[in-house]
């Protein structure tokens, strides 16, 4: 397995569970030394497995209503120039490089759909952005979660 092994897949699942959880209460769950737990949470964080501890935000709320996944076409060169645009649309969750039609999936978030529109165009006027497509999320029936995946590389860890 890549750069966790068994232990670090059992520690990324408490802070998954318990993301404000202390070192030392994590180390007694895990059965494991506090300085044990603490060196793999700091060696965790540096590699980039887990970032910073803390709360996820339910954006719902506090008034963003809508959730949309926008397709965006961008112009042959131009991948840089609107990703640090898109950077600087506050309302753009997070945005992926994808293969097939499009070069970026965007999730974005709005009050309203009369204020997604406003997202929209603001994602459209970013340097290199030809045109986009936008889904609006109804509901969401999985919401986002890594417990599965950490299952599955556990367990085929065992073998």
């Amino acid at each position: 397995m890549g750069i966790v092994n068994r232990l670090d897949l059992r520690v990324i699942r408490e802070l998954v569970t318990s993301p404000r959880i202390g070192i030392t209460e994590l180390a007694e769950r895990l059965g494991i030394a506090r300085n044990t737990a603490h060196a793999r949470v700091t060696r965790l964080e540096r590699q980039g497995v887990v970032g910073h501890r803390g709360r996820a935000v339910d954006y719902t709320a506090i008034g963003v209503e809508v959730t949309a996944f926008v397709t965006v076409q961008v112009a042959q060169g131009r991948l840089t120039a609107a990703i640090e645009d898109l950077r600087k649309v506050s309302y753009v969750l997070e945005a992926h490089g994808i293969a097939g039609d499009g070069d970026l999936l965007v999730r974005v978030a709005a009050r309203n759909t009369r204020h997604l529109h406003e997202v929209i165009n603001e994602v459209l006027s970013c340097h290199g952005v030809i045109r986009s497509t936008t889904a609006v999320a109804m509901t969401e029936q999985i919401p986002y979660r890594v417990a599965p995946l950490l299952d599955a590389l556990e367990r085929s860890t065992e073998t």
